[in-house]
C-alpha cells in the first residue's frame, strides 16, 4: 500500500515532467543537414525542405523560422505540405500568409501539396473558398504550386509534386502505391536530370524510387511525435505505431528519401525526443560510378539521423 501510494505522486510528477519538456520542444527547432551526391548534379545546390508547419509559428510572424531559412542561404526553398491545420472551425490561413511573405524575400518557392491542402480543394462545403485564397497567396508570393506537376531548376534538376489520393493517407493497412500510380499524375520521371519529388507521406519510398525519383521529400508522421533511441518514432498521426520511416535519411541503390520530422502538430500535441525540423539538403555533384565506400559516406550524412533503409 504504502509503495502504491509513493507511485502515484511519482507517475504524476513523471507525467507533468513529460508535458513541460514537450512544450520546450514543440517551440525550439533545430537545423539539421542531409547530403546527397549525384552524376546529375552538375553544381552544388542548398535546398531548404519545410513539412507540417500546421500554423506553428517561431516567434512574431515566423521571425526565428524565417531568420533561420536566411542563414542557410538556400538556392530553393520546398514546401512538403500541411502548412495549415484543415480541421472544421480550426482552418486558418493566417500563418500560412505570414509564411509565404516572408520567405518570398529569400529566395524562389516550389510548393508541394500535402493531405490538408487537398481537404481544402475536395470539402469546399466544409471550407468555403478558402482553396481558392490559398491558390491566391501562392500566386501573389510568386511560389511554384506543385499539384501533381513539375517544374525544371536550372539544367539539371526537376522538382515534381505528387497529389496522393485520400485513400492511401487513411487506410490504416495501408495500399500499396505503385510507380505506375505517379507516372498517371506526373508522367514520366526526367531523364537527364536529378529528379526531385515533393511527395507528403513517407511510407511509399519503394514506389518513388521505381518511378525515378533520385530524391523524395515527404513528411506527413511528424517525426513519430515521440522518438526513443534505437527505436526512432513511436506513433504516426495516423496511430501507426513504430514505423522505419517517421524521420531520416533513406537511401537504397543511389536514390534517397529524406523524411522531414515536420515543425508543428495537430490533435497529438506533443513532441519528445523530437524537435520540430528544418532540413537542409546539400545537393552535391558526383562521379556516375562511385565506390562502396563514398556510397556508405553519404548514406550516412551530416546532422540527419538515418533510421534505415527504403521500405
Amino acid at each position: 500500500m504504502k509503495r502504491r501510494m509513493w507511485a502515484l505522486p511519482a507517475l504524476a510528477a513523471l507525467a507533468a515532467g513529460g508535458l513541460l519538456r514537450s512544450e520546450y520542444e514543440r517551440d525550439h527547432f533545430v537545423v539539421e543537414e542531409a547530403r546527397v551526391k549525384s552524376y546529375k548534379v552538375r553544381r552544388e545546390r542548398r535546398l531548404v525542405f519545410l513539412t507540417d508547419l500546421h500554423d506553428k509559428e517561431f516567434g512574431e510572424g515566423n521571425s526565428r523560422l524565417l531568420e533561420a531559412v536566411r542563414q542557410a542561404a538556400p538556392d530553393l526553398v520546398l514546401i512538403g505540405g500541411d502548412t495549415m491545420v484543415a480541421k472544421p472551425g480550426r482552418a486558418s490561413l493566417e500563418a500560412t500568409q505570414r509564411l509565404l511573405e516572408g520567405l518570398a524575400g529569400i529566395c524562389p518557392v516550389c510548393y508541394g501539396n500535402g493531405n490538408h491542402e487537398q481537404r481544402l480543394r475536395e470539402q469546399q462545403e466544409t471550407y468555403g473558398d478558402m482553396y481558392r485564397r490559398f491558390r491566391e497567396l501562392l500566386r501573389q508570393n510568386k511560389v511554384e504550386y506543385l499539384s501533381d506537376s513539375s517544374v525544371d531548376i536550372g539544367d539539371d534538376i526537376r522538382v515534381s509534386g505528387l497529389d496522393i489520393d485520400e485513400v492511401y493517407y487513411h487506410n490504416r493497412v495501408s495500399q500499396k502505391m505503385g510507380a505506375a500510380y505517379i507516372s498517371r499524375r506526373l508522367g514520366k520521371a526526367a531523364e537527364g536530370r536529378f529528379q526531385v519529388l515533393l511527395a507528403h507521406s513517407p511510407l511509399f519510398a519503394d514506389a518513388y524510387g521505381r518511378w525515378g525519383a533520385d530524391l523524395a521529400l515527404a513528411g506527413h508522421f511528424h517525426g513519430g511525435t515521440i522518438r526513443l533511441p534505437l527505436l526512432g518514432g513511436v506513433m504516426t498521426p495516423q496511430y501507426q505505431f513504430f514505423l522505419p520511416c517517421c524521420g531520416g535519411t533513406f537511401e537504397r541503390d543511389g536514390r534517397f528519401m529524406v523524411a522531414g520530422r515536420g515543425l508543428g502538430t495537430h490533435s497529438v500535441n506533443i513532441r519528445l525526443g523530437n524537435k520540430p525540423q528544418v532540413v537542409v539538403v546539400k545537393l552535391l555533384p558526383g562521379e556516375e560510378k562511385e565506390t562502396a565506400a563514398e556510397k556508405k559516406l553519404m548514406r550516412k550524412g551530416q546532422g540527419t539521423a538515418s533510421d534505415g533503409n527504403f521500405l
